[in-house]
Order: C-alpha cells, then sequence, then structure tokens
C-alpha cells in the first residue's frame, strides 16, 4: 500500500525538478505547448459539460429526479476526466520531441550520468517506436470506446466511471514512462510489463496526474511535471527492476 503514497510523492518531486536551473530551459517548449492548448480548451470544457448537465436534468422525469445527486455528478466528473485526458494525449504526441529531451535531461540530474547510445541507435529505435505508438492507440481504443458506451447509460455510468478512472490512471502512468523508458530503448510491451509489477505505484501516479488536469494553472505545467516525476520513478525505482 506504501506505493499509494510514492506515485503522488513522484509527481510532486516532478514539480520541485521543474525549479532547477539546469533543467529549465528543456521545460520551455512543453510549457509553452500545455498553456496553449489548455487556455483553449478550459472555457469550452466547462460550458459544454454545464450545458449537457442542464439538459440531463431537464429530461429526467420528476420521479426520477433525485437521480440528479448521483448521475450529474458522475456525468461531470468523468466528462472532466475524459475531455482532458483527450487533450493530455494531444499536448503530449505534440510535445513529445521536447519531453523526451526532459526526459533525459532530468535522468542526468539525478543519477549524475550520460545516457549510452549514438544517432546510429536512435535511427535503429525510430520504427520501433512508431509501432510502440500504434500499438499504445490500439491498446487504448480497444478499451476505451466500450467504457465510454457504458458511461452513455444511466446506473451503469456509475459503475463504468469507476474504471474508467482506473483506466485512464494507468494510461497517464504509461503516457508520462514512455519518455524515460523509450529513452532506453524500452517500448510499450515491455513498459507495460514492468509497470505491471507496481500497479499501486502506477494507479496513484497517473491519478494525481490526472487530477492535476483539472486544476486550472496547475494543469498548464503538469506535463513537464509528470515527465520529471515519471523519470525520477525510473532513477529511483531503478527502472522498476529488470524484467525476467
Amino acid at each position: 500500500m506504501k506505493d499509494l503514497f510514492r506515485g503522488a510523492g513522484y509527481l510532486l518531486q516532478g514539480f520541485s525538478l521543474l525549479r532547477k536551473p539546469g533543467l529549465r530551459r528543456f521545460v520551455l517548449m512543453p510549457l509553452l505547448i500545455n498553456v496553449l492548448l489548455f487556455a483553449g480548451l478550459i472555457g469550452w470544457a466547462y460550458g459544454w459539460v454545464d450545458g449537457y448537465s442542464r439538459a440531463m436534468l431537464a429530461g429526467l422525469p420528476d420521479w426520477l429526479y433525485w437521480l440528479r445527486y448521483i448521475v450529474v455528478p458522475v456525468f461531470v466528473l468523468t466528462s472532466l476526466v475524459v475531455i482532458f485526458y483527450g487533450f493530455s494525449i494531444l499536448a503530449n504526441l505534440i510535445a513529445a520531441p521536447f519531453n523526451g529531451l526532459l526526459a533525459e535531461a532530468v535522468e542526468k540530474h539525478l543519477a549524475g550520468a550520460e545516457l549510452q547510445g549514438d544517432w546510429r541507435q536512435l535511427l535503429r529505435d525510430i520504427l520501433p517506436g512508431i509501432l510502440s505508438e500504434l500499438r499504445k492507440l490500439l491498446y487504448f481504443a480497444l478499451r476505451a470506446i466500450p467504457l465510454l458506451l457504458l458511461l452513455l447509460i444511466p446506473l451503469v455510468n456509475v459503475a463504468a466511471s469507476v474504471l474508467w478512472v482506473l483506466f485512464s490512471a494507468w494510461m497517464m502512468t504509461v503516457q508520462y514512462m514512455d519518455y524515460p523508458m523509450a529513452n532506453h530503448h524500452l517500448f510499450f510491451s515491455e513498459q507495460r510489463a514492468r509497470l505491471r509489477k507496481r500497479p499501486m505505484l502506477a494507479w496513484s501516479f497517473g491519478g494525481l496526474v490526472m487530477l492535476c488536469t483539472l486544476v486550472p494553472v496547475v494543469n498548464f505545467v503538469v506535463m513537464p511535471a509528470a515527465v520529471a516525476g515519471a523519470t525520477a520513478i525510473w532513477v529511483r525505482e531503478k527502472g522498476l527492476q529488470q524484467a525476467a
């Protein structure tokens, strides 16, 4: 159970690492991308959720009106998580090259060692990296689409919301752990194998990242902080141990 606190603690370390003088220049581009995307998203997201919640309430018959205390809060929270998670994926796709550089810089800062590899190795990793991203998208779609459909069913969406939150937290961790792991030529299948050994750590880290995306202002800096925190996990947990 201590991993529930360790995962969250690594994200807090990530926020602290962003202030280190040697790392600030690597934070600028991911931060700028996140600010531009989330600044445009916030007003639209809250407006859409509020409007749809009102429409949902208007459609409830009088004898079921008591459900507003259950269905509407679940709908609002889940909708915001889905929307902000989707934009986090977009932000990470755009900022991926810069996040990889940030992860490398954070690892050097924490471990005091240069990463091994050269341009030939980087070229060899391009195709595996692309295939890894495609597998990641397929893995996400095959699980997200059924969950999203369940979220549309009244009452069932209460249980589905819990599953969606757990799945989203897992995917957040997978997304951000990808940067330090890919720097060591470990791709999607190996990443999942190592993270499955520490599920509580993965859920707590990803869950706090997801929560931070819902908090105004904090969501502007959560992406580089999550990259730094994931890299701290890689270094402090010894790469989540070598796979057998």
